[in-house]
């Protein structure tokens, strides 16, 4: 049959064979895959945010807000009490830029003394676990995945248990708990990406892990989110929330 001929479902289809077939493999030797969802930049109530959190509870899918302590409130607190497979991540302090021009962005640079980044994050940890109470998680989400190196060993001295950037975990002096298949295509159209790329780089991490520990962990950005990332979420839980292999997991499983 010649993708002409195909219907609509049929084409979906064998985009997503790769994975299903993946994952049917994982299932066949009886063994299971912790994927998790980190979603980067909440702030407050939106109707982005509204469409994420129905959309994954409606697959009963965790979900990992990376927020913005600078500029987060009550508001989102109100509306997470309310959400019970949401949970708080620290994103910085303020996502603000303090690289030089022609240099990548990063708020958690060289670019200024590490007592004054160290000091802004533990505000953030304060402001977040007083804010959220149960919902917050102590891990940080460096704005833009990008942190000194030299700062991570002194991650736990302010009260954070992981670090979560993108990219496969190595081993920085604190636990990672990273994200490794991005679905925006920031360098091109800053939509979705083509799902059978997604579907690619799912299973590249899936053979990668598979005969070790290991989480596949996936990345959105609600706020940015064109029709083409909501059909492919939409599509990979309804694929993915009840195959025997996988498992949604939340953020605080994988930290302890």
């Amino acid at each position: 049959m010649t993708g002409a001929e195909m219907t609509d479902a049929e084409m979906t289809d064998a985009e997503w064979a790769p994975l299903t077939d993946e994952l049917d493999a994982w299932a066949r030797t009886g063994r299971v895959v912790r994927f998790w969802l980190r979603d980067d930049d909440a702030v407050e109530p939106t109707e982005a945010l509204e469409r994420l959190l129905a959309l994954s509870a409606s697959h009963a899918v965790p979900v990992a807000l990376a927020v913005i302590p600078a500029f987060t409130g009550a508001a989102l607190a109100r509306r997470l009490a309310a959400a019970p497979d949401a949970e708080v991540a620290v994103h910085g302090w303020s996502h603000e830029n303090f690289a030089p021009p022609g240099q990548k962005k990063q708020e958690l640079g060289a670019h200024r003394p590490a007592g004054v980044v160290l000091s802004s994050l533990q505000r953030g940890v304060s402001n977040l676990a007083q804010l959220f109470g149960p919902r917050f998680v102590p891990v940080l989400v460096p704005p833009w995945n990008r942190i000194d190196p030299a700062l991570v060993p002194r991650l736990g001295g302010i009260g954070f248990r992981a670090l979560s950037v993108f990219g496969p975990e190595r081993n920085l002096g604190i636990a990672s708990v990273n994200t490794h298949v991005d679905v925006i295509d920031w360098h091109g159209t800053r939509g979705g990406r083509d799902t059978g790329l997604l579907v690619g780089e799912m299973v590249a991490r899936l053979k990668a892990i598979e005969s070790g520990e290991g989480t596949l962990g996936l990345l959105t950005h609600h706020l940015v989110h064109d029709e083409a990332v909501w059909r492919f979420l939409q599509e990979l839980f309804e694929r993915t929330a009840r195959h025997p292999a996988c498992r949604w997991v939340r953020l605080s499983e994988l930290v302890g």
